[in-house]
Parts: structure tokens; C-alpha cells; sequence
């Protein structure tokens, strides 16, 4: 393991391989006074138009409400944060941006078509449009004249994007390409003006892209679909009947849609992981609050341990995910300015910058959306009953969180690319994993190194443990490739397993750079409850490493082979013992007192 090069100069899935200085990494404390700003703004919004109606978005009847209050989030400039200057919007750094993204996180129904607009309805635009195209359009996406929607999923083809039957074809003037085809699940869909369409020209085997105006006829649709939660989303099934586009309303190039698609999935996904955390933290703040205020055998709830155990797990797993997400994009941020200091054009820097961290947006999807699924179950089981009960607000938080799982690409999908993508990089040499993963295999049949003296530095021990698991991951990684070569994209359930000891690694080193970080400005002392999340989350990812590893070890290896693995697997998952009981209700007691999330 190496130190890394200057920031701009890390590469995705880099990680495992190399050491990150706690100075290399952003962390939310370094927020300016105007981003912190700009993430009141939003919180007031929240504040004072979503949550004190979220029942009359869940139930309204017409989309109306919800384009409403679009207009108001436009008038805001909340729709405009990624639109460049010149363009009418503000052009806000990429961490921004995701700021912005995890506050309006909390407004369930609305943060949806938030998203849906300012994201894959707007960025298409942004990324690939060309100067007509960006001049004619972004203004009005900025202000929320128009919305916009984002047309890619079809009835036969979910995962499988590229699939698609929808055809466009050149009319015989030559000026047209006339849409045919239907698309499903389609957010925003009743009250868009201005759709991204992507369909097959002609017998194409890729998918194009296509900016359609509402106005250009053609479309029709169904009614709302009824859905399990995020009621108040208008998503429909959306028809192309003879939609004529104009041939100058190609986005980007023929063929080139699928590339779009899975580009701006990039920024959705981790824009879905950073959502999660703004929902997960209002969850945990209606839980604590009504911990403070039933209770039961004569006691407040909040003073029982089995509640402080649940309130402080849902802590640390919140402020891990939020530390790894603006880890990831301040790496995005970097890298879309050295590119643009080296003569890329910023539209093309942010492209190469998101394709670069791909890795990093898939994990920090599957992480957060699975962290705000954990937060809002707990936090039904602290209200008991009450949880149950659609009067209580748990009700439409474990509803609308399940989707998150679904969203942006499926999890198992996300699982599988993190370690397809990791290991193409390894094979084009972009990645120097074999090296490494070699040096790993020649150390498990070494005798170990057991002695015991660490440097009198902050986390020497537990950087030590980080060194060791991903040796862990490089083991199994290296392992599996080895004996299963080109059958291993067939084995899903180990590439799942690596993928889930890669998202380990990457967040608990996160962390843990950020309490290292926060540590070197304010001391140990003034850290103690962040030292506490810090180490919690560790001792859990190893535990969770070891169950990942062992599952992927015995459904490849056999006998000797199986036994020096788990051998090796049981060295590289070794922690000192750590009394967790006390550690979580120190943080626990904390939130408790301030009767709120306070990291």
C-alpha cells in the first residue's frame, strides 16, 4: 500500500489499493457559509411547503400540486443548481449539488420529481446537448417552466435498458424522425413539457436519444400509476404515436443513447445514496423525539437500552454513508477541474469525471439506499404500534424508502457492476489490482506477523485493520478470477459478496478519515462521540467483511485450497475488542439530550 497522488489524480477503485491521507478528503464539515446557506434555503422550503402537506400530495388526484410546487422550487433556483451560468442556472460544484440533493431528500414525494427534473430530465441536456440545443432549452429547465421527464424504461425492458423496442424512424422529407413505442414508470410524466426519449433508429443495435416536446403531438399516456408509496410522484405509461421530432432534437449522436443513459445513472445513483441520508436523518429525528416522549412502565423509552441501541446504529450508519457519499464527489469536483485546467470542456470533464468514479456512485447507491431501509425500519419499531399506524409518520417513511432500492438500477444490479467495472479496469491495466492481489496471496501462506506494537498515532491500529481488509477483498477478488476466469460474470452471488466487502472498505476508511480529519482541528476530546461512530462502523464492517468473505470463499474453493483461504480471511478480519453496548449509548445518550440528530 501506497500513499496516494495529489487529489485530482485518484482514480476510481483506487481505494483498494492505496491509502487516502485524511487531508486528501472533503468531509461536511468544510461546507462554506454559502453552501451551508443553500442548504437552509432548502431545509425552509421543506419546512414550509412539503411537510405540511404531505398528505395532500400523497392524495391528490391531478398532477397539478406537485408542478406547483416545482414552480416555487424554481422560483427558489432549486431547479437550476447544475444548469452552467449562462444558461440561466447557478452552476454549483458537483458537492453542491449533492448538498442540495440530500436535504430535499426529506420531502419524500416531492424530492422525487425534484430529482427526476434537475437530474436525468436536465442533465442529458447539459452533458450532450449542443449550443442550440442548451440555449433553446436549459433556461426554461432552470426556472421550472418547463419540467421536465426522462422516457428509457420499457415494459420488457427494466435492468436491461438497451433493449428497448422503441423505434425512430427518418420520415421520407427527411427533416423528422417519427417516434413509435411505449415507456413505463416514467416520473414526472403528467405534467412534463419536455421528455428524453431514447428509441432504436431504424434497426440500430444501440439506443438513441431524443429531446421531445409535449407539444410536438403524438404522446399520450395512462392514468397515475397506484403505487406502494411515493404516492404523490406522478409516474405513468407514457405513448409515442407518430411523434414527429425534428432531426436537430438528436441529442448527442445516433447510437449513442445507451452511453447517455448509463452516464447519467451515474450522477442518479449517487445522488440516490446522498437523498437517503437527508431522509434517514429527518427518520431518526421523529424517532428520537417520540423515544423523549412515550413511555412505558412508568419510563421514557428513550431511557431503555435496546431504543439507544437502535437510535445509535441508525447514527453511525447515516453518518458513515453521508461521509463516503461527499467523499466520492469531491473526488468528482476534482477531477472535473484539473480536466478543465488541462483544456476539457466542462461538459466533457463532467462526463469523464462521473465515468471515472462509476465505481464509487454504484456503491454509494446500494449503501445508501440500504442504510435509509434499515433507518426507517427501526424507526417503525420504535414507535411499537404507533409505528404501524398511517397517522404516524413512520408510516409514509418505510413506504417511500423501498423504492430506493429499485431506482437507478436494482441493487444486485449495482452489486454486480461495482465489481464487472473494478475488474475491466484491472484487465485494460487502468487499475493495478493483480499486483497487489499476488502480493496478498503470497502473504496468507507467510507465518503471520503477531506482534502487537502499533506507532503512538491517532487510529494506527484501526488503519491497520483497514490495510488488512482490503488485503481481505483482494484475496477473495483475486482468488475467485483465478479459479473461475470468464465464468465468473455467471456467478452472482459472489460478486455480490465482493461487492458488499468493497462497499465495507470504502466507507469505513471514509469514515474514519473524516474522524481523523475532524480530530486534527479540534482535538480528540471535542471528537469523542464522532471517534465513537468511527469505530462502531468499523468493528461492524469486519464482522460483515468476515460473513461476505466466507460465503464467497466456500462457493468457489475446496479443501486446502478453502481452508488456507479462510485461514487467511480469519488474519485479515482481526480487531481488538471494543465494548459496543457503552460506545452506542454514548451516542445515543447524546442525540437523546439534544432530543435530535446532531452529526
Amino acid at each position: 500500500m501506497i500513499a496516494t497522488d495529489p487529489k485530482a489524480s485518484i482514480k476510481g477503485g483506487e481505494f483498494l489499493i492505496k491509502e487516502t491521507d485524511a487531508s486528501q478528503v472533503f468531509i461536511p464539515e468544510e461546507f462554506s457559509e454559502e453552501q451551508q446557506m443553500i442548504a437552509a434555503t432548502c431545509r425552509e422550503f421543506l419546512e414550509r411547503e412539503i411537510w405540511t402537506r404531505l398528505d395532500e400530495i400523497d392524495q391528490a388526484k391531478s398532477p397539478e400540486l406537485i408542478a406547483s410546487l416545482m414552480d416555487k422550487a424554481g422560483e427558489l433556483g432549486l431547479l437550476g443548481t447544475s444548469v452552467p451560468e449562462e444558461y440561466g442556472g447557478f452552476g454549483m460544484s458537483f458537492n453542491t449539488s449533492m448538498l442540495v440533493t440530500e436535504i430535499t431528500g426529506a420531502g419524500h414525494s416531492f424530492s422525487v420529481a425534484l430529482s427526476a427534473h434537475t437530474g436525468i430530465g436536465t442533465l442529458p441536456i447539459v452533458y450532450y446537448g449542443n449550443d442550440d440545443q442548451k440555449s433553446k432549452y436549459l433556461p426554461k429547465l432552470a426556472t421550472g417552466e418547463w419540467k421536465a421527464a426522462y422516457c428509457l424504461t420499457e415494459p420488457d425492458s427494466g435492468s436491461d435498458a438497451n433493449s428497448g423496442k422503441t423505434k425512430a424512424n427518418l420520415s421520407e422529407d427527411g427533416k423528422h424522425y417519427v417516434i413509435n413505442g411505449q415507456k413505463m414508470w416514467i416520473t414526472n410524466g403528467g405534467f412534463a413539457d419536455l421528455f428524453i426519449v431514447f428509441a432504436k433508429i431504424d434497426d440500430d443495435k444501440n439506443l438513441s436519444a431524443f429531446i421531445v416536446e409535449k407539444s410536438f403531438g403524438g404522446i399520450t399516456m395512462n392514468e397515475p400509476e397506484h403505487k406502494m408509496g411515493i404516492k404523490g410522484s406522478d409516474t405513468r405509461q407514457i405513448f409515442f404515436n407518430d411523434c414527429q421530432v425534428p432531426v436537430e432534437n438528436l441529442l448527442s449522436t445516433r447510437g449513442n443513447g445507451f452511453k447517455i443513459a448509463v452516464n447519467i445513472l451515474n450522477v442518479g445513483r449517487i445522488k440516490l445514496g446522498v437523498a437517503a441520508v437527508g431522509g434517514a436523518k429527518e427518520v431518526i429525528n421523529n424517532a428520537i423525539r417520540y423515544a423523549n416522549e412515550r413511555k412505558q412502565f412508568g419510563t421514557l423509552i428513550s431511557g431503555f437500552g435496546a431504543i439507544r441501541h437502535k437510535l445509535a446504529e441508525m447514527a453511525v450508519k447515516v453518518y458513515a454513508c453521508e461521509t463516503a457519499c461527499y467523499r466520492a464527489g469531491q473526488n468528482i469536483d476534482d477531477l472535473i477541474e484539473s480536466l478543465k485546467a488541462s483544456g476539457t470542456t466542462d461538459a466533457e470533464a463532467k462526463l469523464k469525471a462521473l465515468e471515472q468514479f462509476a465505481i464509487e456512485c454504484a456503491m454509494m447507491k446500494v449503501h445508501g439506499s440500504e442504510v435509509l431501509d434499515y433507518v426507517v425500519d427501526e424507526g417503525v419499531q420504535v414507535y411499537g404500534g404507533m409505528g404501524y399506524s398511517a397517522d404516524a409518520p413512520m408510516d409514509r417513511a418505510y413506504r417511500d424508502a423501498r423504492i430506493n432500492r429499485i431506482f437507478e438500477g436494482t441493487n444486485e444490479i449495482n452489486r454486480m457492476l461495482t465489481v464487472d467495472m473494478t475488474l475491466k479496469r484491472t484487465m485494460k491495466g487502468e487499475l493495478d489490482l493483480m499486483g497487489p492481489a499476488m502480493a496478498v496471496s503470497k502473504e496468507i501462506m507467510s507465518i503471520p506477523d503477531f506482534s502487537t506494537e502499533e506507532e503512538e498515532v491517532l487510529f494506527a491500529a484501526e488503519k491497520k485493520v483497514l490495510r488488512n481488509l482490503k488485503k481481505a477483498v483482494l484475496m477473495v477478488a483475486g482468488a475467485a478470477v483465478q479459479k473461475l476466469m470468464m465464468k465468473l460474470s455467471e456467478e452472482q452471488e459472489i460478486l455480490m459478496n465482493l461487492a458488499d466487502m468493497m462497499i465495507e472498505v470504502y466507507v469505513a476508511e471514509s469514515v474514519l478519515l473524516r474522524v481523523e480529519k475532524q480530530i486534527a482541528v479540534k482535538g480528540e476530546s471535542a471528537m469523542a462521540l464522532q471517534k465513537d461512530l468511527a469505530l462502531v462502523y468499523l468493528h461492524e464492517a469486519v464482522e460483515k467483511i468476515n460473513n461476505a468473505g466466507r460465503s464467497a470463499i466456500s462457493s468457489f474453493a475446496e479443501s486446502d485450497e478453502m481452508r488456507v483461504m479462510l485461514m487467511g480471511l480469519k488474519r485479515f478480519t482481526k480487531i481488538d475488542p471494543l465494548n459496543l453496548k457503552d460506545t452506542r449509548r454514548r451516542i445515543a445518550d447524546a442525540m437523546i439530550a439534544e432530543n435530535k440528530y446532531i452529526f
